[in-house]
C-alpha cells in the first residue's frame, strides 16, 4: 500500500482514500480541468507555466475557484515535501486536478457540496518514462485516425481538461491498426493538429516545422523545445502540415511533459527519413538533457530497468 499523501481541498489523505464523488461534475460531465508537470533531480520543472495555463483553463471553464495561483504553487511544494520519503530517489510527476464541484441536484450527497475539488497528487516517473525508453532509439510510428480534433470553435484544445473522448477514440482506431501505434490527428481542412497527448515536429531540408497554435493544446514542452532550438540557431516555423508534408519530412519528433521528446520514425507505415532518429532531434534532445542536468534518455532506460519490479 502507497504511504503517499494526496492534497485534497487544504489537506492530506492517504492517496488510496483520495476519492470524488460519483456526483461530481468531472464524472457527470468531464467537468474538469488539470495539469500534470514533472520533476529533473527532483525539481518541478517549469511549475509556473503549467499552473498559467492551469488557471487559464480554470478561467475557460468558468470554474469559481477562490484558491489563488500564488496558493496553489504553495500547496504543490507543500504536497511534494510532505511526500519527500515516499517519492525516493525518483523523479516524478505532479498532477494538479480542479472539478467544479457535484451538481446542485446532488450536492447533500457530497461531503464537499458544491464547491470545487482540488487535488494535487505525485507519483514516481518509473513507469510513465520507462515503458517509453526505447522509443529514444526505435521511434514511434504515427498515423492518421479517422477521429480528427474537435475545432476550437467549440470545445479550445488549448484549455487542458478531462473532456477528451476524441482523443481515446482516435487511439483505439490506430491501435486496431498496429498495437502500440499513436494517433496524430488533423483538423477538418486536413491539416496535422497534435498527437493524443503531445506535440508534433518535423524537420524538411534543416528547417523545424510544427503545427500552428490554433486547434492544439500549447504544450509547455512544446514551448522548451523552441526555446533550445532558437538557441541552438534552428528556429521553429509554424506552419499549416498536411500528411503529404510528413510523408517527405527528413525527421520527426513529438514532445510531452514526462519524456520530453521522443523520435517518429515511422508515419503511416512508412519511414520518415531513414527510420532512424535524426540529428537534429539529438541535437535538440542532448541540450535539453543538459539544461535540466538529467540525462532524459538514460533515465528512462534506468527506470525501464525498474518498471517490472517497481510497485507504485
Amino acid at each position: 500500500m502507497s504511504s503517499r499523501r494526496v492534497y485534497f481541498n487544504g489537506e492530506f489523505v492517504a492517496e488510496e482514500e483520495a476519492r470524488i464523488s460519483i456526483f461530481d461534475s468531472a464524472l457527470m460531465y468531464g467537468d474538469m480541468v488539470f495539469e500534470m508537470t514533472r520533476s529533473f533531480g527532483q525539481k518541478p520543472y517549469r511549475l509556473r507555466e503549467h499552473l498559467d495555463r492551469l488557471y487559464a483553463s480554470i478561467d475557460y471553464a468558468e470554474i469559481d475557484l477562490e484558491m489563488s495561483i500564488d496558493d496553489m504553487e504553495e500547496a504543490t511544494y507543500a504536497t511534494i515535501e510532505r511526500n519527500r520519503e515516499a517519492l525516493g530517489d525518483y523523479d516524478f510527476q505532479i498532477m494538479h486536478d480542479v472539478t467544479r464541484g457535484a451538481l446542485g441536484l446532488y450536492a447533500e450527497l457530497v461531503p464537499e457540496g458544491d464547491s470545487p475539488i482540488v487535488t494535487i497528487n505525485v507519483i514516481p516517473l518509473v513507469r510513465h518514462i520507462g515503458g517509453l525508453a526505447d522509443k529514444y532509439e526505435s521511434g514511434a510510428h504515427f498515423i492518421i485516425p479517422q477521429q480528427q480534433s474537435v475545432p476550437a470553435r467549440y470545445i479550445d484544445p488549448k484549455v487542458k481538461s478531462r473532456s477528451r473522448i476524441f482523443y481515446k477514440r482516435a487511439d483505439l482506431q490506430v491501435s486496431r491498426m498496429e498495437e502500440g501505434a499513436m494517433a496524430l490527428l488533423t483538423d477538418e481542412r486536413g491539416f496535422v493538429t497534435e498527437g493524443t497527448g503531445n506535440n508534433f515536429f518535423m524537420v524538411k531540408d534543416g528547417q523545424i516545422l510544427t503545427p500552428h497554435p490554433h486547434d492544439i493544446l500549447r504544450g509547455v514542452s512544446r514551448g522548451a523545445c523552441m526555446e533550445l532550438a532558437e538557441k541552438l540557431g534552428r528556429p521553429v516555423v509554424e506552419a499549416d502540415l498536411e500528411p503529404y508534408d510528413v510523408r517527405g519530412a527528413d525527421e520527426a519528433w513529438f514532445t510531452s511533459t514526462s519524456i520530453c521528446m521522443v523520435p517518429i520514425t515511422r508515419f503511416d507505415f512508412r519511414p520518415v527519413g531513414d527510420g532512424r532518429p535524426g540529428p537534429v532531434f539529438r541535437e535538440i534532445l542532448d541540450a535539453w538533457s543538459a539544461d535540466v542536468g538529467v540525462d532524459i534518455a538514460g533515465q528512462a532506460r534506468e527506470y525501464a530497468g525498474l518498471a517490472g519490479t517497481w510497485t507504485p
